[in-house]
């Protein structure tokens, strides 16, 4: 099994946690306090049993007076169980306060960070595996707070006090108990340390398996078409029995631990309870004395072996945390550079100065594009597959950064403005629109967010929407489901229509926008089409014919790079040119 390179550390994860308990920090520290003092009076409450034994066991003449002694010490035992209790349930309220408000925040913090990622990042990262991170981000605070709070202050007082008073008593019981605590507590840790590596190769293999089920399940389609039942189910059980091993391993680590500690306690717990023996039976010690060193050891012994599992749970925690503190810690790709201000469009106007592009050093996909779209002007973008045409149009919306050049847009450097602002006043329609699980009303709202339900019902109007809409029993109030899947295709592309509509940005994107209508919609919807195109600067990715002849222009891409560029009557004079070939090979009204 290998190690989990993990670029965070357990400091990190702290850092993270606290700028999260910050703004509830004084009901942080009143439950630090609360169960400090619990776990005091639960030092004290022996003391008194102490007093009531040697009262019990020792002869007096005077039996009113034994019966008000013992009555005296039994109210003092209540009262000190009544505090115990007390400072023990105000402390849980103000746990549960804490923890339900920090969980969420780091919820939260962690949604606004990765949301913010680039377009690459999340082609990059299983969506299951990111939304495990996440939850269990959120769960290992609650595993490290309650294990702090209910666990490490209880145990680091009881030890304290407990060695304090039995030191007054007698040193030597004293020193074999702090003895016994430092040895088992440093044991524990190391192992801790040991097993952390192995935690964190349980947590990778988890996030794999939840990344794998989440892919499964969202190309559930593909596995039927391509009869990939029985090859997913295998690759399935492989990472799952991979899984399988590494927390096998873990909890069998753990496993011999829990013996080995066992063992430790039951040896330690005789010699102490047969040196009790005889220290009473020789006289140095009384019967109240022996049951107050008994009850001391039974209590330190629980929370000893208790302690194992606060290291474990804590490192565990650790692990689990590290995964999103990771991606926390992990710079945004694309970032808006210091002083950026908004975008101002006026024309439209879009300049390409010798764009260079890759996904990496090896993979160049653009190479060195000059191109100049005047304010208002109309272009389609054709090409083969892979010459770069997609690429294109997410440059301009800055879903990457340039190896070289410049993209601007009215003379503006896109790189000098905000990625919000640049957004704005760009409306794309992708070829293969992805849907909110909401209602229809709240996916065509999405392209602006303070449209009134009529202006929403207008744009999907004009999208030719509102036919299939009203013939849903809900109307604008129906659930498209997850990635719009209760639609078709065609129906997702009108409703992206609608949006861009809505919006209505001076930049128009469409990307194959009709590509999954059939003739009869596209028809009906090309109207709405050139009534959102007029006063825009629009680029077109397209194969139909009716559209690209349309266009005031052509720009043509292979290879990465831009090798004819003029109206689409110029470019059919040049017979040998790649358009004019394509022409040459156009069938059903689509160039191939």
């Amino acid at each position: 099994m290998q190690k989990r390179k993990s670029t965070s550390k357990v400091s990190d994860v702290l850092r993270i946690f606290w700028q999260s308990i910050r703004s509830t920090k004084w009901v942080f520290f009143a439950s630090a306090g609360l169960f400090a003092a619990y776990s005091t009076l639960q030092v004290t409450a022996p003391i008194f049993y102490k007093k009531f034994f040697d009262i019990v066991s020792v002869t007096l003449t005077d039996r009113q007076s034994v019966v008000g002694a013992l009555v005296g010490t039994l109210v003092i035992i209540l009262f000190i169980n009544l505090a115990r209790w007390f400072c023990f349930r105000m402390g849980v309220f103000a746990v549960n306060h804490i923890e339900a408000r920090v969980m969420a925040h780091l919820k939260q913090r962690a949604f606004t960070h990765m949301i913010n990622h680039s377009y690459s990042f999340f082609s990059n990262n299983f969506t299951g595996s990111l939304v495990q991170r996440v939850n269990r981000m959120s769960r290992a605070f609650e595993k490290i707070m309650d294990r702090f709070i209910f666990s490490i202050i209880p145990l680091a007082i009881y030890i304290t006090g407990t060695c304090i008073v039995v030191w007054q008593i007698q040193p030597m019981i004293s020193l074999l108990i702090i003895g016994m605590a430092v040895v088992f507590m440093s044991f524990n840790y190391v192992f801790s340390r040991y097993k952390l590596k192995y935690d964190l190769i349980v947590t990778e293999a988890d996030s794999k398996t939840t990344g794998l089920l989440s892919d499964n399940i969202t190309n559930h389609n593909a596995i039927q078409l391509f009869t990939s039942a029985e090859y997913e189910s295998e690759s399935y059980k492989k990472q799952t029995d991979e899984q399988a091993r590494a927390t096998r391993f873990a909890w069998n680590l753990a496993s011999v631990v829990d013996a080995s500690q066992a063992s430790f306690l039951i040896v330690i717990e005789f010699f102490l309870f047969y040196f009790a023996v005889n220290l009473w039976v020789g006289g140095g010690i009384s019967i109240g004395t022996f049951v107050l060193i008994q009850i001391y050891f039974l209590n330190l012994g629980d929370k000893l072996w208790d302690f194992s599992r606060i290291i474990r749970d804590l490192y565990e925690g650790f692990a689990d945390a590290k995964e999103m503190v990771d991606i926390m810690l992990l710079p945004h790709e694309i970032k808006n550079i210091p002083n950026s201000g908004p975008l101002t469009v006026s024309a439209g106007k879009i300049e390409f100065r010798e764009v260079t592009f890759g996904f990496n050093p090896t993979r160049q996909v653009l190479s060195k594009i000059s191109a100049v779209i005047p304010g208002g002007q109309k272009i389609a973008l054709i090409g083969p597959s892979g010459a770069g045409k997609s690429t294109f149009i997410k440059l301009i919306l800055r879903l990457y950064d340039l190896a070289g050049g410049a993209i601007l847009i009215d003379n503006t450097d896109i790189h000098s403005v905000t990625q919000e602002s640049l957004r704005e006043h760009v409306s794309l329609v992708p070829q293969d629109p992805v849907l909110f699980h909401r209602t229809l009303m709240e996916n065509i709202r999405y392209g602006r967010k303070d449209a009134t339900d009529e202006e929403v019902k207008e744009a999907a109007r004009q999208a030719h929407c509102d036919e299939f809409v009203q013939a849903l029993p809900l109307k604008y109030e129906t659930f498209v489901g997850e990635r719009g899947i209760k639609l078709s295709g065609g129906e997702r592309q009108r409703i992206a229509i609608a949006r861009a509509i809505l919006k209505n940005a001076p930049i128009l994107i469409l990307d194959e926008a009709t590509s999954s209508l059939d003739s009869e919609s596209e028809s009906l919807i090309q109207d709405a089409l050139d009534t959102l195109m007029k006063s825009k600067t629009t680029i077109v990715i397209a194969h139909r014919l009716s559209t690209i002849r349309k266009m005031d222009r052509i720009i043509v891409m292979d290879g990465g790079s831009i090798i004819e560029d003029d109206t689409h009557e110029e470019l059919l004079k040049n017979e040998t040119g790649l358009y004019g070939r394509l022409w040459k090979l156009q069938a059903g009204g689509f160039i191939a």
